[in-house]
């Protein structure tokens, strides 16, 4: 096998490798995107009322 086959092969399989991780990287940044929804943005979400003290967290 020549020099240039052989460095021609090692771009290719580093280009095809690159290539399945840019997809698979895509795949799932999709799948777990948040949908954006329009009625949600609009409508303002009531506060809950503040308590004036809070228990302690160590349970």
């Amino acid at each position: 096998m020549s020099l240039t086959m052989a460095i021609f092969m090692l771009v290719a399989m580093w280009l095809s490798v690159a290539t399945a991780m840019l997809w698979g990287v895509l795949r799932i940044a999709r799948r777990h995107a948040r949908p954006h929804h329009t009625q949600a943005a609009t409508t303002p979400k009531p506060h809950p009322l503040h308590r004036t003290r809070r228990h302690a967290g160590a349970h």
